[in-house]
């Protein structure tokens, strides 16, 4: 019998090129224990219209960052007509973008933190008081990006001098700003596997906050709690939003939703579509607990890949 040919999505040119190749090499090892035959393709070296050379029976999309987890990869995919990973075109495209998902939550009474979104037409005249009154924020202010993950760029604002300094920074990098209010409390993050939450954990960072070295160092010593440590009632209720966050979005495969838990209350922050599947990555350490070993989480990720996802 034919093995099957997986073609391996990973690296790439993004900013968050580092981690897409930890989670390809991972992803890597527990294909050849699969028995699948397996290649690689790296978007930074080659051209994707390259792809299709390799005649793959499946794409295991490994990337992240911009071009990896935005819908343009996956657009690749669907004109090439192979099955892939994760989510398709339009649901990627609307996760990463902060500004659409947090629209789509509002509209469904999904509670998300206050926020305001500019573009670079914005910057130039912009009344950052205006807009904080208009808007309901509070300090501390969070500064981010509208389009990257693994919190690259994000920064919090204790008052209003460091915000304008940081906003004065960041509008040179980025096209898109989120501002929302901070939210403290519980980090919690909830992993969602075929539309179906298979549960949440809490993480304690060591750091000011669960940053790009707290996600990917172990230097960072992040405490992970797995179950989270809240009440049954809301353990239950954070499981249930994650899927009715995916639902809203179209999400297909793998994801993970991003919380904090305040006072009582869920607020989220976001939903990664390509959450990371390194050693140190969450999906695949809930996965476990959930007793899906590595090894079958990637199986079933390519029996569940598909066109027009």
């Amino acid at each position: 019998m034919k093995k099957k040919r997986v073609l391996v999505v990973l690296g790439g040119a993004s900013r968050e090129r580092e981690v897409s190749l930890e989670s390809g090499k991972s992803c890597i090892l527990a294909l050849k224990k699969i028995g699948y035959s397996v290649l690689k393709f790296d978007p930074k070296f080659l051209s994707l219209d390259k792809i299709k050379k390799n005649n793959p029976d499946v794409i295991f999309n490994a990337l992240h960052g911009k071009g990896g987890e935005d819908g343009k990869v996956q657009s690749f995919f669907e004109y090439f007509r192979i099955p892939y990973t994760h989510s398709g075109v339009l649901s990627s495209m609307i996760a990463m973008n902060k500004h659409f998902s947090k629209q789509l939550f509002i509209k469904n009474k999904v509670r998300t933190p206050n926020y305001f979104f500019l573009n670079r037409k914005d910057y130039p005249n912009i009344n950052l008081h205006q807009k904080i009154r208009k808007n309901k924020l509070a300090f501390p202010i969070v500064v981010k990006p509208n389009d990257e993950g693994s919190s690259i760029g994000v920064k919090i604002c204790k008052n209003f001098s460091l915000l304008r300094k940081e906003f004065k920074k960041a509008k040179k990098n980025y096209s898109n700003l989120i501002f929302e209010t901070y939210i403290p409390g519980q980090e919690i993050q909830v992993a969602v596997m075929g539309g179906k939450s298979i549960g949440a954990i809490e993480l304690r960072p060591k750091r000011k906050f669960y940053d790009y070295k707290a996600k990917y160092k172990k230097s960072a010593k992040t405490l992970h709690i797995m179950p989270a440590p809240i009440s049954k009632k809301k353990y239950k209720e954070v499981l249930r939003i994650s899927e009715k966050a995916n639902k809203i979005l179209g999400c297909k495969g793998i994801t993970r939703c991003d919380f904090r838990f305040y006072k009582d209350k869920f607020f989220l922050l976001e939903v990664n579509t390509q959450p990371g599947m390194t050693s140190l990555s969450l999906v695949p350490e809930i996965a476990k607990y959930s007793n899906i070993s590595f090894v079958q989480l990637v199986k079933w990720m390519v029996n569940d890949s598909g066109i027009n996802r």
